[in-house]
């Protein structure tokens, strides 16, 4: 395959809603690669983690050197992603080869969007739910740098080996799923130590998935190149527009993105796709403003109500650098 400057003007325009959003590229890059440009699934996921594995460390550069990493958090992570991760790759061939092999795939990727579009909702509802305990005097002071975070091995060890097993099948998770569940685990976590903690993590993660998919997937270097050439720069201008960006409009937008691709993975039709969709489209948000009158909340968002907390950490996932995670 040769370059292919279209699809580097793609993860141009996939890098802007990863610098506006923090959700990582390859929720979205795979399967662009698959339903747009015809990549197989196994060469889409092969050459979006081996991206990844060029990109993630620029980030969590930046985080080491702030302090916003939790070692020990990153640690147990590791000892479940990294061998978890290199293991995925090894699930996917022992799927079968050919067509079996690549059905295989874009079942487990339509899951993984599917996942990934919940845990937006997911997200977006825990800060529903702490801005009303904040509100009526029932949330506890918010962490601070000095605030003891203490790791918990075990189910931070299965977080870990189920995100990799994942983002090893995939490329979905790493800056996706995992992050949602550090943040049910550990409520303590200042959002900057959670960004900092779970792309640091996410290096040997990627890097394990990466390796295994050039040794046994489907890496191709100019397709990759192509990601690389499109993403960073997309990613960068994001990050500036995320400021001013509403973030729960983005969310929106990009949960709608995750669930159209999601369905044509399981190979729904146009028709039930078009049905699904506009049910979602219709139905989101009667269900957001009935939650939120029932936490006390006005149906509809106050003008700058969302973007002191949502931008600021929007803008901090996306300078971090998680453009294809």
């Amino acid at each position: 395959m040769d370059f292919d400057p279209l699809m580097a003007l793609a993860a141009f325009g996939i890098g802007i809603v990863v610098g506006l959003t923090g959700m990582g590229g390859g929720a979205l890059m795979t399967p662009v690669l698959v339903l747009f440009f015809g990549v197989t699934p196994m060469a889409a996921v092969s050459s979006d983690l081996v991206a990844a594995a060029v990109m993630k460390p620029v980030g969590s550069f930046v985080h080491l050197r702030r302090g916003t990493v939790n070692r020990s958090l990153v640690r147990w992570l590791c000892v479940g992603s990294v061998p978890a991760a290199f293991c995925g790759v090894l699930v996917t061939q022992a799927l079968g080869d050919g067509q079996t092999v690549q059905d295989g795939i874009k079942i487990a990727l339509g899951g993984a969007l599917l996942l990934a579009a919940a845990g937006l909702g997911v997200r977006a509802y825990q800060r529903l739910l702490e801005r009303a305990a904040r509100r009526d005097g029932r949330a506890e002071p918010l962490p601070s740098d000095r605030t003891p975070v203490s790791a918990r091995p075990l189910p931070t060890i299965l977080i870990g080996a189920a995100g990799g097993l994942i983002v090893g099948i995939t490329s979905v998770g790493s800056g996706s799923l995992i992050i949602i569940a550090l943040m049910a685990l550990y409520p303590a976590l200042k959002a900057n130590q959670l960004v900092g903690t779970d792309l640091v993590q996410a290096v040997p993660l990627v890097f394990s998935a990466a390796i295994g998919h050039i040794l046994f997937g489907d890496f191709q270097l100019d397709l990759t190149l192509a990601l690389i050439v499109g993403s960073v720069p997309g990613a960068w201008l994001g990050a500036q527009l995320s400021a001013r960006a509403p973030g729960g409009l983005v969310r929106r937008a990009l949960a709608f993105v995750l669930l159209a691709s999601a369905l044509k993975m399981f190979g729904a039709g146009n028709v039930t796709t078009a049905v699904v969709l506009a049910t979602f489209a219709l139905a989101t948000p009667l269900i957001w403003m009935g939650l939120r009158r029932r936490h006390g909340f006005s149906a509809l968002a106050e003008p700058g109500e969302d973007s002191p907390v949502v931008r600021s950490n929007l803008a901090e996932v996306s300078a971090s650098g998680s453009s294809a995670s």
